[in-house]
């Protein structure tokens, strides 16, 4: 026996497959490409705030411009410098008014037709105590913010400030990666096909998507975790009920 058969034999006596068989069953495999994780119950939402929890996140709930401003007032020191991406829920949530009464500096995404490379909107970025963004997706089975840049703008806004809160609605909740992947492929269908999702058609050629799961963390050599070091030291994803 070759040392790759060896190799695979225990993967597979691992596994607690038939060593003899030579192979795994295809049909061994839960579902279409086979699930990393395992189903999850009813209640979306609730499942994507105890895993966001575990990985760092800290979930809210609001359903009032009331509820909104005593969140972002317990966030956000009074007078914070804030960037907004160009995600249209922010517009939609009245973010401008809330920010305004907590005395915050805000600078926005330029419009779309814009430079996307505006080396000063960079600047603001790095230079802000909290970034605002929505998201095109929240993936339940692992807590993640699924970000795309074509609904976003800048990627830096959820990436360079030490505060980072995301915006999301309950349509925007899926059950696992392969709905994330399919429902991306739908935002790049062509125009004249019908729309198949509750987020706005964008073009996603040539586009970054980032997934965020809880805060920027590293352990390197002596393996001590330090949190913030690639990237913001909080992340708040807030439901808009």
């Amino acid at each position: 026996m070759s040392t790759r058969e060896q190799f695979l034999d225990r993967v597979r006596k691992a596994l607690g497959r038939d060593v003899s068989s030579g192979s795994i069953e295809r049909e061994s495999l839960p579902g279409d490409l086979g699930r990393v994780l395992p189903p999850i119950p009813a209640g979306l939402v609730d499942y994507f705030e105890t895993e966001f929890r575990a990985v760092g996140g800290t979930p809210h709930r609001v359903d009032s411009a009331s509820g909104l401003g005593q969140v972002l007032g317990e966030i956000l020191p009074q007078g914070s410098a804030v960037v907004l991406s160009r995600n249209p829920i922010l517009a939609r949530a009245d973010i401008t008014e809330t920010l305004d009464s907590l005395n915050c500096a805000l600078t926005r995404w330029p419009a779309a037709n814009e430079n996307s490379g505006d080396p000063a909107f960079a600047r603001q970025c790095f230079a802000a105590a909290a970034g605002m963004t929505g998201a095109d997706f929240v993936l339940a089975e692992s807590g993640t913010l699924v970000l795309t840049s074509a609904t976003e703008g800048s990627q830096l806004v959820s990436l360079a400030p030490p505060i980072h809160i995301a915006f999301y609605r309950q349509d925007q909740v899926v059950e696992s990666l392969e709905e994330v992947l399919t429902g991306l492929a739908m935002l790049h269908a062509r125009p004249s096909e019908p729309e198949k999702t509750s987020i706005e058609r964008a073009d996603l050629e040539g586009r970054s998507m980032v997934m965020i799961t809880g805060s920027s963390r590293t352990a390197d050599i002596e393996q001590i975790s330090i949190r913030g070091v690639h990237g913001p030291t909080q992340v708040h994803a807030i439901l808009l009920a």
